[in-house]
């Protein structure tokens, strides 16, 4: 059975919160690819997270959506009233965001992120979280408009030995694609 839910605004760790029936039941987010799901209010005995790898692919997001709804008809998630603070918007933390994403934080990444961080410079985009690799979400704000979202720093160097496309984002002030 499909259910009616809705996805908030992704936090700074590209998180997307998911809501079913005003009830705030856990978190969905893609990493290299495939999509999980974190279900609220259960953790792992040592107090992290329960990431459960759900599917991949462009229906990932609503694979891992469906089950967490599914887990909270089964009485399998206590509903929550409210998502995690970090997950209510996309406002950045005050300060500058950590040189590298929380799944990243590995000496040999350092050098891709302050290439990564160099390019979103002379890009004219601002991180609001660590840099979590090429082919991850990245939530980024647009320095020419304001927009905040995701996009992916695999897409935003240039792919192929090609330049950067033109294209932004859809709306922004800067040169639109053609």
């Amino acid at each position: 059975m499909t259910v009616s839910y809705t996805l908030g605004a992704p936090d700074a760790e590209c998180r997307y919160p998911v809501l079913l029936r005003g009830n705030y039941i856990g978190l969905v987010f893609r990493w290299h690819r495939a999509w999980f799901a974190i279900p609220a209010g259960i953790t792992k005995a040592d107090g992290t997270e329960h990431e459960i790898r759900i599917s991949s692919g462009a229906t990932g997001k609503d694979a891992a959506a469906q089950y967490l709804c599914d887990e909270f008809d089964a009485g399998r998630i206590a509903p929550q009233q409210k998502a995690p603070k970090a997950a209510h918007g996309t406002k950045a933390e005050p300060g500058p965001a950590p040189l590298l994403h929380r799944r990243m934080n590995h000496p040999r990444n350092r050098a891709a992120a302050l290439i990564a961080l160099r390019g979103l410079v002379m890009l004219r985009w601002t991180p609001l979280g660590g840099y979590p690799g090429a082919d991850n979400p990245w939530l980024l704000r647009c320095q020419l408009c304001g927009w905040i979202g995701v996009k992916y720093w695999s897409h935003l160097r240039g792919r192929k030995g090609a330049p950067p496309s033109p294209f932004r984002h859809p709306g922004c002030t800067g040169r639109q694609a053609v």
